[in-house]
């Protein structure tokens, strides 16, 4: 199974180092009534991944402590970040395995609870594939029943799924909320969304004591968001959010202002070549008008050809060749403005 870059990995991983993301993970996406009991000025960073017994070294994993309000019991938030293309079938059997080996820890540690039991752990898996998620999320799930009794030696823990696409369609929430605004920039289907969450999140941490979040951010938007989104453009000198919203808006402008020009010059062209044949059959002047019209969608399709060619391979140019000379010109339209966002050529002609 593919993964992402490092880059998304450590951009994730920066952002979760902030407690005012933790606290807004749990607040808006665990619906349960025990989170109102949670002291989230407690929120404390565990530490940059634990080891275990095989030394081996979970970078994917963000571990927090949150105190419950009133008493000394902690509440332990295992994040793992998983940034495979698809789900894992057997992530249930991994959670089992990870919360094991961080409750082996606490135990050699002694963070136990004032009555000598372990701590609760709230396993939660923040998953930013293409794909759906429809792995079991418990792990009994993964095992085969045996009737006559033995089922109840299997073990029970299930995790938290958050599966970003499933949020593509949610608003943001009027509320400050970092998290929904992150899982916005990972939906976003255009330059013209990504710019309308900045303005939110460059209102949300407008305040002084934010400043590290805040470049947080903007480091993870303009070295791992927009390279993909925006291709072409530098966004490294920019230094703030309301840098790159700015810097943002007027390549969208270009970008429009440079695809017409394009688009318009070679439908000239192609009109007036097209205008010549189709003129010598049905007089001149009513083909010169539908040569016109003809050659300005042959020029957008030509145009949106080499942007899939510089894009994707001449290889998915070629696949697509025929449906792109086929379409009309709104659905040309349509079809360039997915460029800008789309990860796989497929996804363009959805």
């Amino acid at each position: 199974m593919g993964r992402r870059s490092k880059g998304h990995d450590h951009g994730y991983k920066l952002l979760f180092s902030h407690p005012e993301m933790v606290a807004d993970l749990i607040r808006g996406y665990v619906c349960e009534p025990w989170v109102e009991k949670l002291d989230f000025s407690t929120l404390h960073r565990v530490g940059d991944g634990y080891v275990s017994d095989d030394l081996r070294e979970r970078e994917d994993d963000v571990v927090w402590r949150v105190r419950w309000q009133g008493d000394d019991h902690w509440l332990y938030i295992y994040l793992l970040l998983e940034f495979q293309s698809r789900p894992d079938p057997f992530m249930a059997l991994r959670v089992l395995t990870y919360a094991g080996l961080l409750y082996e820890d606490l135990r050699k540690g002694g963070q136990l609870t004032p009555s000598g039991r372990l701590p609760p752990v709230l396993p939660v898996v923040l998953y930013s594939g293409s794909r759906r998620w429809r792995a079991a999320v418990e792990v009994s799930d993964l095992i085969e029943e045996i009737p006559g009794g033995l089922e109840r030696y299997r073990p029970r823990m299930r995790y938290l799924l958050l599966d970003e696409g499933r949020y593509r369609d949610d608003p943001l929430p009027e509320l400050r909320n970092l998290v929904s605004a992150l899982f916005a920039l990972e939906n976003s289907r255009s330059p013209r969304d990504i710019e309308q969450v900045l303005s939110r999140l460059v209102d949300w941490l407008g305040l002084p004591g934010q400043t590290g979040l805040r470049r947080s951010f903007t480091v993870w938007i303009k070295r791992v968001l927009l390279p993909g989104r925006v291709p072409g453009v530098d966004f490294e000198q920019v230094l703030d959010l309301q840098e790159v919203r700015s810097m943002l808006a007027e390549r969208v402008k270009e970008w429009t202002k440079d695809w017409k020009q394009q688009g318009i010059e070679e439908g000239r062209k192609e009109g007036r070549e097209k205008g010549r044949r189709e003129g010598r059959r049905e007089g001149r002047r009513e083909g010169r008008r539908e040569g016109r019209r003809e050659g300005r969608k042959e020029g957008e399709a030509a145009v949106l050809l080499r942007q899939i060619e510089r894009k994707f391979g001449a290889e998915a140019a070629e696949a697509y060749r025929v449906p792109i000379a086929e379409a009309d010109a709104d659905t040309l339209l349509v079809w360039s403005e997915r460029i800008l966002t789309a990860e796989r050529a497929e996804e363009i002609f959805m």
